[in-house]
């Protein structure tokens, strides 16, 4: 008697799911009003015949899952190749992973509304039992469908990727672009050709921090940073906000906050033009790097260890001939000496002068006298204090 029962319940069922195969299209019409609900799709491109087909499609994929009984091995390939297509189709119109859920989880919703529709009272009690299985069959459509998704997702990313290298690459080959070259790149990246950047340089390890901060920092923020590496040197820049009429921000003052704790070299490019340049200053700027710096580090701050390595360069040692220069002092004279010229370089100021070392200013100023008639050397003459600001940058 319970297999009769068993049986009479599985005829029943096979009936109600033949009357879903045969209003597919009362189905599909009615996604399509309630799909349309849902913002994401309500403000895309997508045209309402593709979602029409595509809704068909996906409710014979779904009655056909009933009528095998939810199993989900039945008709495998032929699932994948549906949820697979939908996945990508939507992930290349731009509809967001949230809404391409939503909408085929809507199919659940459409397709027990028009199970309840076609039953009797008399149905119910069958009803309730297989509505897991009905709930599993589109969920596993679901999931297959988002999976295709992203892995679109993942491909358009790369896609993107390797062409904006392309054209990052094409921009940092010369030393000064041409102005058809820096359209065809902005374009490509999304950028004002004439907009202000940002960019940060760094080798060895720091390359490594700046690397994955790029990535953290395009992942979780509107702005957009791009990579160019060239050997062991990694670079990244950003278009810079647009400050306010009248306010100036110094370049150090444009870095995001993601790059802050990174020692690297930092400089500015008033468009993209100007970018190569702005590289091989801030290379030049990371290769002055000292244990001491933490962060960032701009020309106005290390102009001075700039001139100093140009003047090595060129064969000038400032501080052998300053060392030469005080060799005739004696004791803790040339301590002192020192001491008062490297604070009044920091002040400018006799009277801040005494009171860091306390001591009177008439005392100072005897010292900076002193050191002056050792070293050949003004303090109070920029041109002259300038070598003394290089020779211990």
């Amino acid at each position: 008697m319970h297999n009769l029962e068993d049986a009479a319940v599985a005829r029943r069922w096979s009936e109600l799911v033949e009357q879903l195969h045969h209003r597919v299209d009362v189905l599909a019409k009615k996604f399509i009003s309630q799909v349309r609900e849902i913002p994401e799709y309500g403000e895309s491109t997508v045209e309402t015949d593709e979602i029409m087909q595509t809704a068909r499609e996906t409710f014979h994929r779904l009655v056909n899952g009933l009528r095998n009984g939810g199993n989900a091995e039945a008709g495998a390939d032929y699932d994948a190749d549906i949820s697979a297509s939908l996945g990508a189709k939507r992930a290349r119109a731009g509809i967001p992973a949230e809404a391409l859920v939503s909408a085929v989880r809507l199919d659940f919703t459409i397709l027990w509304a028009e199970l309840l529709a076609i039953a009797t009272p008399e149905d119910a009690p069958m009803l309730t039992a297989r509505v897991d299985q009905v709930w599993r069959v589109v969920d596993e459509f679901a999931v297959r469908t988002h999976t295709s998704y992203l892995n679109e997702r993942v491909r358009m990313a790369q896609e993107e990727s390797s062409i904006q290298n392309e054209f990052i690459a094409r921009l940092f080959s010369v030393v000064s672009p041409s102005a058809d070259t820096a359209a065809q790149v902005a374009e490509a990246l999304g950028v004002s050709a004439n907009a202000r950047f940002g960019l940060v340089a760094a080798s060895g390890s720091a390359a490594a921090r700046l690397r994955a901060a790029q990535v953290k920092a395009a992942a979780k923020r509107n702005q957009r940073f791009f990579l160019r590496e060239s050997g062991d040197m990694a670079y990244v820049f950003w278009p810079v906000a647009a400050a306010r009429t009248g306010e100036v921000k110094a370049v150090i003052a444009t870095v995001p906050q993601v790059f802050a704790d990174i020692p690297c070299g930092v400089a500015e490019a008033n468009g993209l033009r100007a970018l190569p340049k702005a590289a091989r200053t801030a290379s030049s700027l990371a290769a002055l790097l000292q244990p001491a710096d933490t962060g960032p580090l701009s020309a106005n701050q290390a102009w001075p260890r700039l001139a100093k390595r140009q003047l090595a360069e060129a064969g000038l040692d400032l501080v052998e001939e300053l060392d030469a220069a005080l060799d005739p002092c004696r004791g803790v004279e040339r301590e002192r000496l020192t001491e008062a010229a490297r604070h009044f370089l920091q002040s400018g100021s006799v009277t801040l002068t005494a009171e860091a070392l306390f001591c009177h200013r008439n005392t100072v100023l005897n010292r900076l006298n002193r050191f002056q008639e050792l070293t050949g050397i003004d303090l109070t003459v920029p041109n002259q204090a300038a070598r003394l600001v290089v020779a211990w940058a």
